[in-house]
């Protein structure tokens, strides 16, 4: 592949036959309703503990991106807090790490059924574009809630491929910030990884693309910040997918990718 750059007009997408979108944050702007949801449940809970009160720069610091439990992991570690672990099954109200995990589940949860979600429209269109031009796409995401967001968004059948945080428990596949899931999703494409784009705007997302054998990682920058982005290994940034429109390849008319390569 030519050399690249964090400058769009330096990319070149000529090879890329399959696009592994995440989901909050690219797609839709469910990171808010994330954002919101952990600030509820560690806010509080901080304050209980007389630590370092919550960010939102705490947020993309330990927890965007990761599986949910993960994140309330590293949250903890941050501050130097211990709790047990507990369990899957244990009730909101428990202060243990399982607990503290489905009590930001139910935060968002009805966060997401009282507002709704909709996608951003810059990258429906860049997903229409890569559609119309053959490329098979996926969602990898960390969240358990992806099926639900996706149809909330009205997304759901756009799809056929979901690595969510569901399908990583059951095939025993680590989180991001490790490139497993986003590799299962190519798999699923039926694609090589290197011909596949990571498009990704979390830091342990765009460390997953990096991790692995992509052909491109595209970082869009919803606020950790184009240098970080950079440093943690995107190939390109933008601010909007759209911006990456004009450089896809337009097949001709009646032909698709699988043709042509």
């Amino acid at each position: 592949m030519p050399p690249i750059s964090p400058d769009p007009a330096g990319i070149d997408l000529t090879d890329i036959r399959g696009y592994l979108f995440d989901l909050d944050g690219v797609l839709t702007p469910t990171a808010v309703v994330h954002m919101h949801a952990w600030s509820r449940l560690f806010t509080p809970f901080l304050e209980q503990h007389h630590a370092a009160p919550y960010t939102d720069g705490d947020y993309f610091a330990y927890i965007d991106g990761k599986p949910r439990y993960d994140g309330v992991r590293s949250l903890l570690r941050s501050r130097g807090i211990r709790v047990p672990e507990g369990e899957v099954t244990d009730a909101a109200t428990s202060d243990t790490v399982h607990g503290l995990g489905n009590r930001k589940n139910d935060a968002f949860n009805a966060t997401l059924a009282e507002e709704g979600v909709r996608p951003y429209p810059a990258s429906v269109a860049f997903l229409d574009a890569v559609q119309a031009g053959g490329c098979r796409v996926a969602v990898v995401s960390s969240s358990k809630n992806a099926p639900a967001v996706l149809a909330a968004a009205g997304l759901a059948d756009r799809f056929e491929v979901v690595v969510d945080g569901a399908v990583a428990a059951r095939d025993g596949l680590p989180g991001k910030p490790e490139p497993d899931t986003f590799e299962r999703a190519a798999e699923l494409l039926g694609l090589p990884t290197t011909a596949c784009a990571v498009v990704e705007d979390a830091e342990s997302g765009v460390k997953a693309g990096a991790a692995g054998e992509f052909g491109v990682v595209i970082g869009v920058d919803r606020g950790v910040g184009r240098d970080a982005l950079e440093e943690l290994g995107a190939d390109v940034i933008v601010d909007e997918l759209d911006e990456l429109i004009p450089l896809l390849p337009h097949p001709t008319p009646g032909t698709t990718r699988e043709d042509q390569s």
